[in-house]
């Protein structure tokens, strides 16, 4: 049976504008289960981000509380969540948001070197990611203005990966991407689930969450439905119509 490594219960976000209270989450459940894919849609202003930053510790919760592995990370001060998230957290943005005045390799490093002082094994493993996701060695040195969308977006991909995280957090990260970068991006990502390691994305772009086995739905706060679609098989016809009829149903 797959283990629970995170899990939030009645989990709440409200913000407050002068006398006006905003409910942005509300009383929210939800599992997820090593080796998931796991992607959350819904209309724009239905509490996507709001929901991904909250379960990755980059925002506290209102009210509820959310457990990683069995323990209440929630309750955890700003600091000791940094610490969490450095450990056991990768973050891809539609913004990318590398040091463009940092080389592709000292982008990459600087994160390793965060919770591990070898150098040495941290440059080891950045090269071997580099690889994976087909940045070539001629491309270590070159700044982030000197690389294409797709490039940089694979780089940021291969920095959230240097701690071998146990959940990589996404946020739209095809968003910004032509039609072969997103494939390109989105193959990484697919590879990096096979691999073990836990996904959970916000995404509007059907064919980026047909690569999940799991979809929820948000609509004001509250997750109305979720489908399930199992493990991704390119070119699987059967799939796109599943997503596609579900989402239709919910009024996307």
């Amino acid at each position: 049976m797959e283990n629970t490594i995170l899990k939030a219960e009645m989990l709440s976000k409200t913000y407050s504008n002068g006398s006006i209270m905003q409910h942005v989450l509300k009383n929210l459940n939800i599992e997820i289960k090593e080796g998931d894919f796991t992607v959350i849609m819904g209309s724009s202003g239905s509490g996507k981000s709001t929901l991904l930053y909250a379960l990755s510790g980059m925002d506290k919760p209102t009210l509820g509380k959310i457990d990683f592995k069995g323990e209440t990370i929630s309750k955890y001060s700003n600091d000791k969540l940094a610490v969490f998230r450095r450990k056991h957290c990768g973050f891809v943005f539609q913004q990318i948001y590398l040091n463009d005045t940092m080389s592709v390799l000292d982008n990459i490093m600087i994160s390793g070197l965060l919770v591990s002082r070898d150098k040495k094994a941290i440059a080891t493993r950045t090269k071997a990611l580099l690889q994976q996701v087909g940045i070539t060695e001629s491309s270590y040195a070159k700044y982030p203005s000197q690389l294409s969308g797709g490039e940089a977006q694979r780089v940021a991909i291969v920095r959230a990966l240097i701690n071998a995280p146990a959940i990589v957090f996404a946020d739209e990260p095809t968003g910004a991407l032509n039609s072969t970068n997103a494939i390109n991006v989105l193959d990484v990502m697919t590879e990096v689930n096979a691999s073990g390691q836990s996904i959970i994305m916000v995404t509007h772009d059907i064919k980026t969450a047909r690569r999940a086995n799991r979809i929820l739905y948000l609509k004001d706060g509250v997750i109305i439905d979720e489908l399930s679609l199992g493990r991704y098989v390119k070119d699987e016809p059967e799939r796109h119509k599943r997503l596609r009829e579900f989402l239709e149903s919910m009024g996307w």
